[in-house]
């Protein structure tokens, strides 16, 4: 299953990007076969609005199930939720820390966005 992670970075030893839309990087992460896409989010960093939404389509289309970062504003909630990709917020440390934290069961999936739009 592939799972995405907000990155500061472009390996697992980055640490995590606490925003979503405009994480500097988003890290897609094959947990079977462990391949990484590092997806560059350099677009979406310094957009005007609609970050949030766009990041949503693109980790849908890179076939990801599951979002692990630290805030997540409502529109991008509806999109994920809409494409049927669980979203687990405040998850810290480094990229390899909460893949690792996904494994073990460690994390919890979201209900609802954690932040108001345009963060």
């Amino acid at each position: 299953m592939k799972i995405a992670i907000t990155s500061k970075g472009k390996d697992l030893d980055s640490p995590m990007d606490p925003r979503f839309g405009r994480a500097a990087y988003i890290l897609i992460v094959d947990t079977l076969n462990h391949g990484v896409e590092v997806l560059d989010n350099s677009e979406n960093v310094n957009a005007f609005k609609g970050a949030g939404i766009q990041a949503a389509v693109t980790v849908s289309d890179r076939g990801a199930k599951v979002l692990l970062t630290g805030y997540c504003g409502p529109n991008a909630f509806k999109t994920l939720n809409a494409a049927g990709i669980k979203v687990a917020n405040d998850v810290t440390g480094t990229v390899r820390d909460a893949v690792i934290a996904y494994r073990e069961g460690k994390v919890s999936f979201a209900e609802s966005a954690n932040v108001e739009a345009s963060w």
